[in-house]
C-alpha cells in the first residue's frame, strides 16, 4: 500500500464540524462494548474510511450514520453481517474492512476456516440463512445484470424482503468504503 493521498488528521487539527464527526464515530455505538480493532491511533487519527470521513463532514456524517445504521440496526444476526461484510472485503480487495472484520466475524462465531473461505471466495454454512446471505452479497458484487421476478423472490422467500433490503443495503455501503479506501490509499494499519 502507498502512503495514504489524504493528511491523517488528528483530532487536534479538526475544525468544530469535523470535531463533531469525530465524536459521532468514536462516541457512538462503535464505541460501545469490545473493541476488536482500534479505530483511531494515540493522536485520535482515525483509522479506514473514518479517516477520510473527516475530509467532508457534510458526506461524512450521513455516511457514518447509514454505517452505524447497517451494523447496529438491522434483523440480521451478527455472523449473517459479518459474512456479508467479508464477502464485499474479499471482492473489492479491501484490507482495512479485512483486517477489522475478520476480528469483528471472529467474535461474532466465525471459525478460522470459515474465514479462510471468505477470502478465498468458496464460503458455505450449514445455515440456509447465512448461504443464502452469501449468495446474494455475490450476485450483488458480480452480476450487473437486471434481477428476474424468479432471482428476487428466491431470494426474499430464503431470507425475508427485510434483509434481502438491509443486505442489498450493506453491500452498496461497504463497496463505498472500499472505494473511497482504494482511490484514498488508505490500508489497514500497521499494527496487528
Amino acid at each position: 500500500m502507498t502512503e495514504p493521498r489524504l493528511p491523517r488528521l488528528t483530532r487536534a487539527e479538526l475544525d468544530e464540524e469535523q470535531l463533531a464527526l469525530h465524536q459521532l464515530i468514536t462516541a457512538g455505538p462503535r464505541a460501545a462494548g469490545p473493541q476488536h480493532f482500534a479505530i483511531q491511533d494515540g493522536q485520535g487519527a482515525l483509522h479506514g474510511p473514518f479517516g477520510v470521513m473527516l475530509h467532508a463532514p457534510g458526506l461524512g456524517t450521513p455516511l457514518q450514520e447509514l454505517g452505524s445504521a447497517v451494523r447496529y440496526r438491522t434483523r440480521m444476526s451478527a455472523r449473517t453481517r459479518e459474512i456479508a461484510i467479508l464477502a464485499v472485503a474479499t471482492a473489492t480487495g479491501s484490507a482495512f474492512e479485512r483486517y477489522a472484520h475478520e476480528r469483528v466475524g471472529r467474535a461474532a462465531g466465525l471459525s478460522e476456516t470459515e474465514l479462510a473461505a471468505l477470502r478465498d471466495g468458496t464460503f458455505t454454512s450449514a445455515d440456509p440463512v447465512e448461504t443464502a446471505a452469501y449468495v446474494l452479497c455475490l450476485r450483488l458484487l458480480g452480476d450487473h445484470h437486471p434481477w428476474s421476478d424468479a432471482e428476487y423472490g428466491a431470494a426474499a422467500d430464503a431470507l425475508g424482503r427485510e434483509c434481502v433490503l438491509e443486505l442489498t443495503v450493506l453491500v452498496g455501503y461497504y463497496r463505498t468504503l472500499a472505494q473511497l479506501m482504494d482511490v484514498f490509499g488508505v490500508g489497514a494499519p500497521t499494527q496487528a
